[in-house]
């Protein structure tokens, strides 16, 4: 059976990957079975786990809700011919990612001619999740090239020549920022670390902070410790080197925003903020590998992509930390900031961690009130 639980610090992403050999296209494509669950109904007694026989009933419309949203056609060298090329889905198969159970179609894909270039349309969820992303690893001719899909770029064309390093450099940038914004555990947790940034904790209250630059040298201490920290585990994580089960994993990042956030009302952790940032961002980098490590890449492609996502990661970062400290600092002396943003803000992070604790740590779907945390 497999648990349909969705991680709040994993986005929706399915895995296409197509093999090109002359005018024949082989491919594989994994899509998580809680997000086919939540399309088409897979879960046939609402139980929350899905069988291998659930699956094999619901076969059909699988394979004809997916390959309804995905379509390839080829230019032949005859000017302005465009041809289809025609996908045959083959067998269902189960595998398991990091963030889950994933329905695995075999497909082949005929093109009638040698294939010098591919229009590939993605549409997959983009009527009911506009989050998605697809993640396509193209192999030909020894090359591999790979693409990030989305509402925004549905429709890419592909020239199968030896890929531009820039230009999968720059896409897993841009997949980086937007991975980070939308990793709503992430953001919480940072949020927790630079909440008392621009105060001061003193006579056991906190104060606010009269030094833009002290305020600035703490947060930069906090951000470098956590950035490092999570590179460091990104990159072992996405090389394979130390692998630790996703289920632990997420349930220690909402474990890490609780403590963060506790921290605020209760300090225990005041000189060394760094430390814990550090610590706690060893965990979060496995978080974020998911994503490259379920891609498959190898040797160069692999490189690009790791150092490319992880520029991406650290743009995204410094851009949420730019919106939230000038802010933080104009209103730190307001009741405004010290009361509600900082209390109340502080207690409703830990509330929501904790849910996001035990739904981790236990398998189980709490609430599903506010589509962020879904």
């Amino acid at each position: 059976m497999y648990n349909t639980a969705a991680y709040a610090h994993k986005p929706s992403d399915s895995y296409l990957i197509m093999q090109v050999k002359d005018g024949a296209i082989n491919g594989q494509w994994d899509i998580a079975l809680r997000d086919l669950d939540y399309a088409i109904g897979l879960d046939e007694n609402a139980n929350s786990e899905i069988t291998w026989q659930e699956v094999l009933n619901k076969q059909k419309e699988i394979k004809a809700y997916a390959f309804a949203r995905l379509s390839i056609d080829t230019n032949l060298p005859i000017k302005n011919y465009q041809t289809i090329c025609d996908i045959t889905p083959k067998q269902i198969l189960i595998d398991h990612h990091t963030d889950g159970a994933y329905a695995v179609i075999k497909f082949a894909s005929d093109c009638k001619a040698a294939i010098n270039n591919l229009d590939v349309n993605y549409t997959l969820f983009a009527d009911i999740d506009p989050s998605h992303r697809g993640l396509l690893r193209l192999e030909f001719k020894g090359a591999t090239k790979t693409a990030i899909f989305g509402p925004d770029n549905a429709r890419q064309n592909f020239i199968l020549i030896k890929p531009s390093r820039f230009t999968e450099f720059k896409d897993y940038i841009v997949e980086g920022i937007w991975h980070i914004w939308k990793g709503y555990d992430h953001i919480l947790f940072l949020i927790s670390l630079l909440l008392p940034a621009v105060l001061i904790r003193t006579a056991n209250t906190w104060q606010p902070s009269h030094n833009f630059k002290f305020t600035f040298i703490d947060v930069l201490k906090v951000v470098t410790a956590f950035t490092l920290a999570h590179s460091i585990t990104l990159t072992l994580a996405t090389l394979h080197v130390v692998t630790l089960p996703s289920r632990w994993v997420e349930a220690t990042i909402a474990a890490s925003i609780v403590t963060a956030a506790l921290n605020n009302i209760y300090p225990g952790i005041l000189k060394r903020r760094w430390l814990a940032a550090f610590v706690f961002g060893l965990v979060h980098g496995f978080g974020f590998a998911a994503v490259l490590s379920d891609l498959g890449l190898q040797g160069g492609a692999l490189m690009i992509a790791l150092v490319g996502f992880n520029v991406g990661v650290e743009i995204g970062q410094l851009g949420i930390l730019s919106i939230f400290l000038p802010g933080a600092f104009m209103m730190r002396n307001t009741w405004f900031y010290q009361r509600l943003i900082f209390y109340v803000g502080s207690i409703l992070i830990m509330v929501i961690a904790c849910l996001w604790f035990i739904e981790r740590a236990f398998n189980m779907k709490i609430f599903t009130l506010i589509p962020l945390i879904g």
